[in-house]
């Protein structure tokens, strides 16, 4: 199977070693750096250097006080492409399991080029991992695909489903391959977007699951049915209730502005998702019409005893049957090239609403400690006022606790205030550059598809003209 639409070509990463000690030097320094509590679960692995051993760029980097600054200053280069899924086991006991390569010349790996057999369930336990460790500090954390229940019981119950193509020979074949190949394509878009991620990249956990060539253990409280999956239910409910009825008064215009952007770009993408879908859905009918008219005409062409005419219609069956291939790749493209892309920066914007409804539970809990505080005053401006020494001595002790609460609580909504404004920078350009790639190629593929309906119109038209 062909790398998704949305991976670039690995010839275009250079990969040398030219630099490489320097870049072993960067990748040890990382560990001894401080500068944020989420990173120590990314720093495993890593060998020991102090930063005074590291070349001045690198030492320079070190210094910044956001951890993903690093990485930008150094790129990665790091490609995954998804290939080969296969079903293993039958029955509902049955799994997807996808080939995972990647390539990469970062040094925190210990090859260039490695192979690994996951299925669709760690992948989902690979974003439950990174979303536990890093939302909470305001990292955007790539969406991974849903799971689908129908999908992929259609999938576990078929006796004998093709899934090396998104052309099955069958309705029921073509659907469970267009299933297994979105999902794939979903998948690899997925990781390469940790891969990029300057944070997440390093994380050992991604690291483990790119490189560990053993079974990772089962994710089972990514299953829908399961007792995990139910509280992970109500866990979202209680959290849309409480995004619903609590408003946060925003004192930072930034946010403000920013939050109003990203409603409208909302609106706006799930409208064009809608139309992108109709669209290929209506170019799949207009195929299927299409293959109609060409069985039409093969018909009538054997009935015509009129010789150049005969030949005619059944040329014009042959050209139908290829316009149907045709309407059916530019279905695929509106679909896999456009739509889906359309439909992951909808992912990726219920990711930065929940970053931002991180915040807003950070300041949740730091208006809770200020009242705590508050209250503690007041308890012991009563005791002084009562003569209550030993009320005085407790309230006294409470107010240093609740103080120390309340700066941490106002750090901690510094910080992720800070992290959040440099992902969505990041995120920004990202989107850009991404856009911008998947509407010239959405494009390049009509023109494509157009070129060659005229060209086989144009091989058509000398043998309608000599007719007689």
């Amino acid at each position: 199977m062909s790398e998704g639409p949305d991976t670039p070509p690995f010839s275009t990463v250079d990969i040398n070693n030219d630099n490489r000690d320097d870049e072993d030097l960067f990748a040890s320094a990382v560990q001894e750096v401080s500068l944020d509590p989420e990173v120590n679960g990314a720093r495993e692995g890593l060998e020991k250097v102090t930063i005074s051993d590291a070349p001045p760029s690198i030492t320079a980097s070190l210094s910044s006080p956001i951890m993903e600054e690093i990485g930008t200053e150094r790129p990665n280069n790091i490609i995954i492409t998804i290939t080969e899924p296969q079903k293993i086991g039958e029955g509902m006991s049955s799994y997807v399991a996808y080939r995972v390569l990647t390539k990469t010349n970062m040094p925190i790996f210990s090859k260039h080029e490695f192979a690994v057999l996951r299925r669709f369930s760690d992948f989902l336990g690979l974003h439950e991992k990174l979303t536990e460790k890093y939302l909470r500090s305001g990292r955007i954390i790539p969406p991974a695909p849903e799971k689908s229940i129908v999908g992929t019981t259609k999938l576990k119950m078929a006796s004998t489903p093709s899934i090396e193509s998104a052309n099955g020979t069958s309705a029921a074949g073509s659907m469970q391959s267009q299933f297994v190949e979105r999902r794939r394509a979903a998948l690899e878009r997925f990781l390469n977007r940790v891969g990029q991620h300057p944070v997440l990249c390093i994380d050992p956990d991604f690291r483990e699951f790119l490189e560990s060539e053993s079974e990772l253990p089962k994710a089972t409280s990514t299953s829908a049915l399961s007792g995990a999956g139910v509280l992970r239910l109500f866990n979202k409910v209680g959290e849309t209730v409480n995004k619903i009825t609590y408003r946060m008064d925003e004192s930072d215009p930034w946010f403000e502005e920013r939050s109003s952007r990203i409603e409208a770009l909302e609106v706006c993408l799930r409208r064009l998702y809608g139309a992108c879908e109709a669209l290929a859905g209506e170019r799949r009918e207009l195929a299927a019409r299409t293959h109609d008219a060409a069985r039409a005409a093969a018909a009538l062409s054997g009935a015509d005893l009129h010789a150049p005419l005969s030949r005619a219609l059944s040329h014009t069956a042959d050209l139908h049957e290829k316009i149907e291939q045709l309407r059916l790749e530019q279905s695929n493209t509106d679909f896999y090239v456009l739509a889906e892309h359309v439909k992951d920066y909808l992912g990726l914007i219920g990711a930065i609403k929940d970053v931002f409804h991180e915040r807003v539970k950070v300041f949740q809990n730091c208006q809770h400690a200020q009242m705590q505080l508050t209250k503690r005053r007041e308890n012991k401006a009563k005791a002084e006022l009562a003569n209550r020494p030993e009320k005085i001595e407790q309230a006294t002790n409470e107010i240093i606790e609740w103080e120390s609460k309340v700066e941490r609580g106002q750090q901690e909504f510094d910080t992720i205030s800070r992290v959040i404004k440099k992902e969505l920078e990041r995120w920004d350009e990202l989107r850009l550059t991404e856009l911008r790639a998947a509407l010239l190629r959405y494009l390049d593929e009509h023109m494509k598809h157009q070129a060659q309906s005229i060209r086989y119109w144009d091989a058509f038209l000398p043998e309608a003209r000599a007719i007689k």
